[in-house]
């Protein structure tokens, strides 16, 4: 995609997202994970509804954290553009996400470009359904995600919706399609979907990109290749 020129108060690497409402996201396949089950750093890419590469993002993490504390890991992430420059900085601190503990619950910070932070997500306590809000640079909740009962992603999608910050309309969504049964069962190699208001923010947008990859590593990334999906947050 080429750079939209002549717009204002955009940080640098986010014109693309003033043009479009989609963004698919594709979890590299790790052969070791697979097949020995030890854990790497993920990748994925990042594409338009036409198949074009748009971004692609790298997990920084060390070999001992990610392996002793898998899906739950405290990590950085660096989305880069085409030309390799970083546009989207991601930072998860160690946290826990079960319902039990309603003090300490997942969040991650987005910065763009890195070093200024231009909004978060963050867990709310619930039992029955996942839920989150984003806020803005300034703290301020601008959305709500609300996820399914059950989160197991055997054969269909499973849909975490976007609503307006008052929880009542529905604006966008972040799809885990369904990859099939081979990558879904040996794999934690995930495909999923964003969709969201053209005329969004182009920081939001970045931080609902932010949420994609929360909400894959808190019900979607395997430990050791054995699956985690449950019911609600139990």
């Amino acid at each position: 995609m080429t750079i939209p020129q002549g717009l204002s108060n955009c940080p640098p690497g986010l014109e693309y997202l003033s043009m479009i409402d989609q963004l698919l996201v594709h979890q590299k396949v790790e052969l070791l994970e697979a097949f020995v089950g030890f854990e790497t750093n993920n990748k994925y890419t990042i594409k338009n509804s036409l198949g074009q590469k748009v971004y692609y993002a790298v997990e920084d993490n060390d070999c001992c954290t990610r392996n002793c504390c898998g899906p739950m890991r405290p990590f950085d992430m660096k989305v880069m553009d085409n030309f390799q420059n970083e546009v989207i900085h991601l930072h998860r601190p160690l946290a826990c996400d079960s319902c039990w503990c309603p003090c300490w619950l997942q969040s991650m910070e987005v910065s763009s470009p890195p070093g200024t932070i231009i909004g978060s997500i963050e867990q709310q306590w619930s039992i029955c359904k996942p839920c989150y809000v984003i806020k803005n640079a300034a703290g301020d909740v601008v959305l709500r995600i609300k996820g399914p009962v059950c989160t197991f992603s055997i054969c269909g999608d499973v849909e975490f919706h976007v609503y307006s910050k008052d929880g009542e309309t529905k604006v966008g969504k972040i799809t885990k399609n369904w990859s099939g049964l081979a990558r879904e069962a040996f794999t934690d190699s995930d495909y999923f979907g964003i969709t969201f208001p053209m005329d969004l923010d182009v920081r939001i947008k970045a931080v609902l990109l932010g949420a994609c990859f929360l909400i894959d590593f808190m019900f979607f990334e395997k430990s050791g290749n054995s699956e985690r999906d449950g019911p609600g947050m139990l």
